[in-house]
């Protein structure tokens, strides 16, 4: 499958970017459903922070790329649930995950990892089939998890409902925003707020995202 369309494409985002974004925001290429030709597509774009929802698929591509995976400057984001039987597989080929939910979860990376990125996924439209801590429970998570030794919490991640609504996109973003700035006030700053992907970015944007997480308007349908 090519990639020919990705330059422009990404093109089209960063000019988005410009216009709804205050702050910089790091882009996160989700290849998900793709091949290893969509990880080199987005370096050869620019884009070195790729996105994987699947443990299993990450680390298929990782291993395809093999040793040189490392020299080519990949930083690796887990953006999906995290199954605590599968934290043992995340340190040493993850950067960040973004997907914490949870001080079990927490602690079972805490015991394999050395330095490892993570946010805390909190659900702020209560959706009952995502996953997520709950917007009252991230304050006393945030700091049980910023307290563990071997972990680097930086932030929060959400997102939005599936909808063209952009009110209900903003306010859920909004919500992400809010709460943050609430436990920074409780002493705990975290400055990284992933939200938005390909279908609500920009609303993304203007409420504050420094991290997206970016799959179809990159690369294309998948089939």
């Amino acid at each position: 499958m090519g990639f020919e369309a990705l330059p422009e494409r990404l093109a089209q985002v960063r000019a988005v970017l410009a216009q709804r974004a205050a702050q910089p925001v790091t882009i996160v290429a989700v290849t998900k459903g793709f091949g290893t030709d969509a990880v080199r597509a987005a370096l050869a774009a620019g884009i070195a922070d790729i996105g994987e929802n699947r443990v299993q698929e990450a680390v298929q591509k990782q291993d395809e790329l093999g040793p040189g995976d490392k020299g080519l400057g990949i930083r690796w984001h887990l953006i999906g649930h995290l199954q605590r039987n599968k934290a043992r597989v995340v340190p040493g080929r993850f950067e960040m995950v973004h997907s914490v939910d949870s001080l079990e979860l927490a602690n079972e990376l805490d015991k394999r990892a050395t330095g490892l990125r993570v946010l805390l996924q909190v659900n702020v439209a209560g959706e009952s089939q995502k996953s997520g801590c709950t917007p009252d429970e991230t304050p006393a998570l945030a700091r049980q998890v910023a307290a563990l030794e071997h972990l680097r919490l930086e932030g929060l991640m959400t997102m939005a409902p599936l909808t063209d609504d952009v009110d209900a996109q903003r306010r859920t973003f909004r919500g992400l925003r809010v709460l943050r700035d609430r436990i920074k006030e409780e002493g705990l700053w975290l400055p990284t707020l992933s939200m938005g992907m390909s279908g609500d970015y920009a609303s993304a944007a203007q409420e504050g995202a420094t991290v997206i997480r970016l799959g179809t308007v990159l690369f294309g349908p998948r089939t």
